[in-house]
């Protein structure tokens, strides 16, 4: 099967390793320059090196792989895919542009699929010839099990159907869930990594304690504002706007101090700088604590 993935970000990289780590998938890696979508699988290289360079993946299946992925432009490539997973800017008129292009490119027995973290199936799919599932993949995509498949209210159960096999044949889970604000995951993450971020600029405890209150007491592996700087900072914005925009519940407000960071670029690890400052040798520190 061939796999289209559209964007070459870090959830794009980690989907075309979760198909291309799959004997029997090949992967067509996309983004709107031809430089951006080899530099994907230039990341994806040099990560796989370094697994090499612990001796947790053999250089013979690394260049196997890496053979399964071919980046370049939509236009080019993406022709004769079975499947499409949308991973391009979480912004509903980005995805709507993406697909209405591949759905004049696609060929029509092509499955359309997006990875969207909140947004609606529905509103994506408006105007394409084919319908429209959310195949939401979790970062890092070829290490975390879980698939969140999305119907949207045009979507074929089929078409549910055939995303829930690609799921398991690729070894992850899939869970099935009705179109609705957040989907599961994210409805009830962000909303809690919203609520730490309350707590902190409230004064209620400092970065640390909120987050090592969260480890110790809730036996989670990852404190909550820790947790926001992985899944970046603007991401957790743009989610909570949408679950209060699409619900209307004062209780899904985004926190002020998020807004304010994000409007400053300090987004979490991906700029070096969030609620904990990332430094060169992997270690962090709480920005409240410089």
């Amino acid at each position: 099967m061939k796999v289209g993935v559209i964007g070459a970000g870090t959830m794009g990289q980690g989907i075309a390793k979760a198909f291309a780590q799959v004997e029997g998938y090949t992967v067509a890696l996309c983004d709107i320059k031809q430089e951006w979508a080899e530099g994907g699988k230039d990341k994806i290289a040099k990560g796989y090196a370094k697994l090499v360079a612990k001796g947790k993946l053999d250089q013979a299946e690394v260049d196997r792989r890496l053979a399964a992925i071919t980046p370049g432009l939509k236009e080019d490539i993406c022709a004769d895919c079975d499947l499409i997973v949308e991973a391009a800017f979480e912004d509903v008129k980005v995805k709507q542009d993406t697909f209405s292009a591949l759905d004049k490119i696609c060929k029509p027995e092509c499955v359309f699929a997006s990875n969207t973290s909140s947004l609606s199936i529905t509103e994506i799919g408006k105007g394409l010839s084919r319908p429209l599932v959310g195949m939401h993949f979790f970062n890092p995509a070829d290490r975390m099990k879980l698939i969140e498949v999305i119907a949207g209210v045009n979507t074929p159960a089929e078409t549910v159907e055939t995303i829930k096999k690609i799921s398991v044949e690729i070894g992850k889970t899939p869970v099935q869930v009705n179109e609705a604000a957040g989907f599961v995951v994210n409805r009830i993450l962000i909303p809690m990594i919203n609520e730490a971020a309350f707590i902190k600029m409230e004064g209620v405890s400092d970065i640390a304690g909120i987050d090592t209150a969260m480890k110790l007491g809730a036996n989670h592996p990852m404190g909550p504002l820790e947790l926001g700087d992985f899944v970046g900072l603007d991401i957790c914005l743009a989610i909570m706007d949408v679950l209060y925009k699409e619900t209307g519940d004062s209780k899904y407000r985004a926190c002020p101090l998020i807004r304010k960071m994000v409007r400053g670029g300090n987004l979490g690890c991906k700029t070096g700088k969030g609620f904990y400052v990332y430094n060169a040798d992997r270690t962090k520190t709480p920005v409240d604590a410089l």
